[in-house]
């Protein structure tokens, strides 16, 4: 900021004070419209395997397969469960998935992310004053969603697929 000076206006900077940050992690199940939102103070392999075992073992417990796409963070692989749990747990929740990664730079083709897109410009365009309110912004927004049975209006189709990334595929 320059000086004042005669018959120049006051200028103020506005000075941004963080207070702290956290990770939001979104299940969404396409067919359904069904939503959960957890919000966890970090987003590490323990959060992570935390929360797939909510999927697992209280969200879907009878599933025998669940299908999850996400992105390639390094803490979403397998070994971050034999990491949080004694080997036959791993096993046990590891076995029941099946992990599917977006491209790098594509997370665009995750619905999951679409619905967090959704989340945020719909309820996080402003600075959330503690994990408590965002919690309970997120969880209500999720029910809410599920309620309506609010689905992802997905138009990307094989064929846009094929073409879209063709330099993934070669032609024999």
């Amino acid at each position: 900021m320059g000086p004042m000076g005669s018959g120049r206006p006051k200028r103020e900077d506005y000075e941004y004070e963080r207070t702290g940050t956290c990770n939001v992690f979104i299940f969404f199940e396409p067919h359904t419209g069904w939503c959960r939102v957890i919000v966890r103070a970090t987003r590490k392999r323990l959060d992570f395997v935390a929360c797939i075992k909510m999927l697992v073992d209280e969200w879907f417990p009878q599933a025998k397969q669940i299908r999850v796409v996400m992105d390639q963070l390094n803490t979403h692989t397998p070994g971050s469960f034999y990491e949080a749990f004694e080997p036959s747990e791993a096993k046990r929740l590891t076995e029941k998935l099946k992990f599917h990664y977006t491209p790098v730079h594509g997370s665009w083709l995750n619905m999951a992310e679409i619905e967090l897109s959704i989340l945020s410009r719909h309820h996080l365009r402003q600075r959330i004053p503690t994990m408590e309110l965002l919690k309970e912004i997120s969880s209500s927004w999720a029910f809410k969603r599920t309620e309506h049975k609010a689905m992802v209006d997905w138009r990307f189709s094989t064929k846009d697929a094929r073409e879209k990334f063709r330099k993934f595929y070669h032609n024999p």
